[in-house]
Formats: C-alpha cells, structure tokens, sequence
C-alpha cells in the first residue's frame, strides 16, 4: 500500500496546510482562500497535493459559481455535458436531488466522462444545499487498486483495451429518444484498461461500471468476468476516503486517478451541488 509513485520524494508544503483524511487518499487543504486568484506557486503547490493525494477538499470556501469556474480554470478549459442539468453557464453542471426529485447519477463507482476520447483531467464540485444526513461521497484510489491485483491478472490486462459507451451509464434515466441524438457527438470509443497517470507516471485501472462495457478481442463471458473482477476493486475500503459534506464545501479530485462514489441515503431531504469539470487528455 503505497500513496506516492515510485521514486516521488515527499516534500513539506509551504503555502498551504494539507490534513490526511485517509493513508492513502484524500486530503483537506487549510489556508486557501478559493475566491482569489491563485499565485503560479500556489497553483504549483495544490497541483503537487492533487497528484499525492488525489482528492483535496476545502471546509468552508462558500464560493460563487464564477469563482469555482475561475479556480478550475487553473488547470485547463472546462468541459460542458449535455447529458446533466445546466447550472448558470453552459459548463457548470448542477445536481438538485431529494426531495420530490427522481434519483440520479447515485450509487454506483465511476469515473466521469470515460465515454469521451478524452476524459476529464479532474472535477471541482461544490454543495450548496446539504441534507440533515447521508450525502456523503466516497472516493477510490485506483492506482492502489492497481497496485494490490494478483500477479496473474495483471499479466491478463497488460495491454489491454476495454470499450466505454455512454449508453449503459444513461439508460436507465433517459429513454431512447434523448440519448439516440447524442450517439454521433459521443460513439463508442477505447482506452486502456491499466492506463498510465501523464504527470506521476503511476499505473491506474480505468474501468468502471458506468461506462465500460467490455474488453475488446475478449469473448463476451470472459470479459464480464474480468470486468466485474475489475471493477470491484473500487469497493475495498483500504483504498477510500469518505467526505461529510457541510454547506459551502469543495472538493477537488483527479479523474484520472479516482473513481468516487455519491451516497443516495438522505431522502426525502434536498441535496444540491453544482459541479464544473476540466477537460483531459486521452489515455495511454
């Protein structure tokens, strides 16, 4: 169990507090203030604790949604989703659950967007309305899900490529008529089951139960059993770390190296979040 990638010297922090959340994942940032401007050391820094931690999450930040676009932009342009509510600019996505609401996007592993040749490089989410209990969200390490596989199914997915669809992930809540226009914008696509982390180097798994649908040159029971070997190493609770969310919270994750997890146990009360997501890279 290892939290740094091979090699990586763990330095002390000079502009910011960073609190351990967990041994492996997840860390709260103290002496940030997300409503300014980020220094190119600041940025520098919170960069180093995103890739060592992997989920930074920020007490008490109360930002508007134009200074949550403002500090992601730091890290590169912004993804816009057709497929989920629209907040108050075309790439701000807001969750309005609870309620009177139907369920969502809850209760499953997944990273976000792997349906796209690129996936998001990370996310920035922020709550605005929490319920009196529950909500919480989890979050996966998924290079030490990587890690820890048997010698002989690591051997199994070395090169291999899996196919992800936005179908699967979406069929459940939208009938055939909303999803079949987007098929042309977002057709199948492949990446590596064990892809490569562009900054750190490390070696994560990149399947998940949303989006991905099988192992390409694999007959169809062997690739489900493979899969669903895979992706059930996102439940093994060593390798998470679980956020309470308070009102004006934000937590800012690397997709490429996390699957997260958000918890539906709060009904009938609200949950409100709004979320903007940096555009990636594509997997290798």
């Amino acid at each position: 169990m290892r939290r740094l990638p091979e090699g990586w010297q763990e330095r002390p922090y000079e502009l910011i507090d960073v609190v351990p959340q967990g041994r492996l994942i997840g860390a709260e940032i103290r002496g940030v203030d997300l409503a300014r401007c980020l220094t190119p050391a600041l940025r520098e820094e919170l960069n180093r604790a995103l890739l060592e931690w992997k989920v930074l999450f920020f007490r008490g930040a109360a930002i508007t949604a134009e200074q949550q676009r403002a500090f992601a932009l730091n890290w590169g342009e912004l993804e816009t989703n057709p497929l989920l509510a629209r907040g108050s600019a075309d790439d701000v996505v807001r969750f309005d659950k609870g309620g009177s609401a139907t369920p969502t996007y809850e209760n499953v592993w997944h990273a976000d967007v792997t349906f796209r040749e690129r996936p998001a490089l990370g996310a920035v989410l922020q709550l605005r309305e929490v319920p009196p209990y529950g909500g919480d969200t989890l979050w996966a390490d998924m290079a030490a899900a990587y890690d820890n596989l048997p010698d002989a199914v690591k051997e199994r997915i070395e090169g291999a490529r899996a196919v992800h669809d936005f179908i699967p992930g979406f069929a459940r809540f939208y009938g055939p008529e909303r999803l079949a226009p987007l098929q042309d914008r977002f057709p199948p696509v492949t990446h590596p089951v064990v892809r490569t982390h562009p900054e750190t180097g490390r070696r994560m798994l990149f399947v998940n139960t949303s989006f991905t649908t099988h192992i390409v040159g694999m007959e169809r029971e062997e690739s489900d059993r493979l899969l669903s070997l895979l992706v059930r190493q996102a439940h093994v609770p060593e390798y998470q770390v679980r956020f309470h969310w308070q009102a004006g919270d934000v937590a800012f994750w690397d997709n490429r190296a996390t699957q997260h997890y958000a918890v539906d146990d709060y009904a009938p009360h609200r949950r409100v979040a709004e979320r903007v997501a940096i555009a990636g890279d594509r997997p290798y």
